[in-house]
């Protein structure tokens, strides 16, 4: 059975606080599908005030990483509470997680090391599992020409090539914890060079995410 890579925004999960029904509703999601996923999920706002905090304590970007990075982890262990053929540990290496996927429905991964996102982790994952396909789900319906939280004629790409998503990720990512990115920049280079499809879609539309694994059309944005 092929494997289709995800990578979970964690305010998905912890948009705060955990959120038991928010956990509960995207397994159901990710179980209905049927297929083999390769999962790395995200820190999310706690992460971030986490980040935030050792920042000021000692103008330490690594450390503002590492503390973000542990909060994916919990992140990740709730999700596989959540999963019923999970991998039960959360593997520390792209390997081990690409050995669970053979006897495994699911297996979930947060971050590895400071300095890199849990996109990059995504796709790099999705390399070593030699996934079909990467779905990005977040709060967010799609890719924008501008932060649509912020402007409201920010355009929605339903398509776009890895050289337009390259671009535009550039002009975004500061390369700091806690940072929101369309997609974080060395994540959209690594699908670029594995010609890697890409699908944007929101958590809340349970049709679009279940159509993004599928590789069928939905109202997000798709990247190949």
């Amino acid at each position: 059975m092929m494997v289709v890579a995800i990578s979970l925004g964690g305010s998905v999960v912890n948009p705060g606080k955990p959120s038991l029904e928010n956990v509960r509703r995207i397994a159901k999601i990710f179980e209905e599908s049927g297929e083999k996923l390769a999962i790395v999920v995200g820190g999310g706002a706690y992460a971030r005030e986490y980040a935030e905090v050792v920042r000021k304590l000692t103008g330490n970007e690594f450390y503002a990483d590492a503390i973000a990075t542990m909060e994916t982890k919990q992140n990740a262990m709730l999700l596989i509470s959540a999963l019923k053929n999970a991998y039960p540990k959360i593997p520390s290496t792209f390997e081990s997680a690409a050995a669970a996927i053979k006897s495994y429905q699911h297996v979930i991964m947060g971050g590895t090391i400071p300095g890199i996102t849990t996109d990059t982790d995504a796709v790099l994952l999705a390399e070593a599992t030699f996934a079909e396909r990467l779905v990005n789900i977040s709060n967010v319906p799609g890719i924008f020409d501008k932060d649509p939280s912020k402007y409201k004629d920010a355009k929605k790409y339903s398509k776009m090539s890895h050289e337009q998503l390259v671009s535009l990720a550039i002009e975004s990512d500061r390369r700091k914890a806690g940072e929101h990115f369309v997609f974080d920049m060395i994540a959209c280079k690594l699908a670029a060079r594995s010609e890697l499809e890409l699908h944007f879609v929101s958590w809340k539309n349970e049709k679009d995410v279940l159509n993004a694994i599928k590789g069928k059309g939905h109202s997000g944005t798709v990247v190949e």
